[in-house]
């Protein structure tokens, strides 16, 4: 009988993702903070992107020297990796960024972290219904709405909800979303055979130096200003090494629903460092804060819970 794989243990799987999300929440207020090192203004699109990619090529040397150092050899991929390597970098890193990047100039901050909010529950549904992952039932439709419905409260001072809306703007938000939903599901079918780690590594490198090509020939540029910026850029390539290796590791030993779903508390960090640490609008964000973790603590409840129940299959 195999061993069951410690990454597979509810302990392991709620304090890795836990930390995982963690460190992307970190990122919105590190990278705003890297915005004003750098001079970076919110409408100059392409040094935004141009430091997204130096930021993600800086991830796949760390994650490749980090994991060279640590497993005293150096970490390479297999010659039958590369084409994966390929996929995953133009739609984790390229596609989901350079939609990204582009639709936050043209909508608000608000309505992009709601529709990035759902995420989760885009991957949940591409792995039950494109990829055939595992069956899609009420039990991670409910969950997946607590933890969206706990996105919309702690935005909801913000949210502009106006009908307008534009396909650069949200379209492009929306495209974003679909684009990391998407890669997850390719990390649960790609991990099964490779190594998620030199996947990570490697997608990073590849994606990180397409964006950066794209910023430079869209004109955008990098003013270095003392320790403090090379310090900002580490620690962001740090945040994508280690986060997306965890992520990755998760995926490949646990289903899509069990691990997305912890996403949902991506932007619930992001709100809470965003305030902490640049002291954002000085509002008392306690109540939406408590309400929006009790959804997503809901939400994450429900979708482990009751993941093997067939009887609530809704396909």
């Amino acid at each position: 009988m195999q061993k069951k794989s410690f990454l597979t243990t509810t302990a392991a799987v709620f304090l890795l993702a836990m930390v995982s999300c963690m460190l992307w929440g970190s990122a919105f207020p590190s990278i705003k903070a890297g915005y004003a090192v750098f001079g970076i203004l919110s409408s100059d699109t392409a040094s935004q992107i141009l430091f997204a990619g130096v930021r993600f090529a800086l991830s796949g040397l760390l994650t490749i020297a980090i994991f060279s150092i640590t497993g005293r050899r150096f970490l390479l991929p297999k010659r039958s990796d590369m084409g994966k390597i390929a996929k995953l970098g133009l739609v984790q890193t390229v596609m989901q960024y350079l939609f990204f990047y582009i639709g936050l100039a043209g909508a608000t901050a608000a309505k992009s972290s709601v529709i990035s909010g759902a995420g989760p529950f885009f991957a949940i549904l591409l792995a039950s219904f494109l990829f055939r992952q595992e069956k899609f039932t009420r039990a991670k439709l409910f969950g997946s709405l607590l933890g969206f419905a706990g996105i919309v409260i702690i935005n909801l001072d913000f949210l502009n909800l106006s009908p307008g809306i534009s396909l650069t703007g949200e379209g492009f938000i929306l495209f974003s979303t679909v684009a990391y939903a998407l890669s997850t599901s390719m990390i649960r079918l790609y991990g099964k055979e490779s190594d998620p780690v030199a996947l990570s590594g490697y997608q990073f490198l590849l994606g990180g130096g397409v964006l950066t090509a794209a910023g430079l020939l869209m004109g955008g540029s990098l003013h270095f200003s003392g320790v403090g910026s090379i310090l900002i850029l580490i620690y962001l390539g740090l945040v994508s090494a280690v986060a997306y290796t965890l992520w990755a590791l998760l995926l490949k030993h646990n289903p899509v629903s069990k691990v997305a779903v912890f996403g949902f508390m991506i932007p619930v960090f992001g709100v809470l460092f965003s305030v902490l640490f640049l002291n954002e609008s000085g509002r008392s964000i306690l109540p939406q804060t408590i309400a929006a973790l009790a959804l997503v603590s809901a939400g994450i409840i429900i979708i482990n819970k009751f993941k093997s129940y067939a009887s609530n299959s809704i396909e």
